[in-house]
């Protein structure tokens, strides 16, 4: 819950002060709650939900105001009624993180030296948030790289298909690599092709932003 109201500082006064008024936070996991409030941009008290009483950032607020810390408590007892409402009424699942499964092909045969499509297939992850790259013998191709995008697959689960057009040859190595943060180490699986050229694909662990 968020209330922002202006507080005019004079008629010649050319800006606005904000004051951020009751900010109530209250999370299923972690922390059990937070309450604040801001002036200017500046924390003016928090309540500190443990020993039940306020703590004034800005002291010369506490001359002439007061808070009493119960009001926040009240607060966040109704925010986490509301949010167990919006779980029960959302079918809410806890979230897992789910490791892709990666594999790569060639859309058609062909003799080396001939215009091919590589596909590097990504299916079955969640969440969505994941990166896929291709590389030719350790340097990144970006020209001639084509994505799907994100497609749901009805799950909650993602995938995604992310080609490269290039003309294979003779001793060249391909690398798909798949970053996302499911993956705690790296796993590797290597492809064959016709030839001496492979395709390699790499998956990594995608750190959170």
């Amino acid at each position: 819950m968020f209330c922002s109201e202006p507080v005019l500082g004079g008629e010649e006064s050319k800006s606005d002060h904000v004051a951020s008024d009751g900010i109530n936070v209250y999370q299923s996991y972690g922390p059990s709650g937070q309450f604040t409030h801001e002036f200017d941009g500046d924390e003016e008290f928090y309540v500190d939900l443990e020993k039940k009483e306020t703590v004034w950032r800005l002291p010369m607020f506490s001359t002439f105001a007061s808070f009493d810390p119960q009001g926040a408590l009240r607060n966040l007892a109704i925010t986490k009624q509301n949010l167990n409402i919006l779980i029960k009424l959302s079918n809410y699942t806890a979230a897992t993180n789910v490791e892709p499964t990666v594999t790569v092909y060639p859309t058609k045969t062909r003799p080396l030296q001939h215009h091919n499509l590589l596909v590097c297939s990504v299916n079955g992850f969640y969440p969505g948030h994941i990166e896929v790259r291709w590389f030719r013998n350790g340097q990144e191709e970006e020209a001639g790289v084509v994505s799907t995008g994100l497609i749901r697959n009805g799950d909650w689960t993602f995938q995604t298909l992310v080609m490269l057009e290039t003309v294979p040859r003779s001793g060249e190595v391909y690398t798909c690599q798949v970053e996302h943060p499911s993956l705690t180490s790296p796993l590797l699986e290597l492809h064959g092709v016709p030839g001496s050229s492979s395709i390699h694909v790499e998956v990594a662990e995608l750190s959170e932003l």
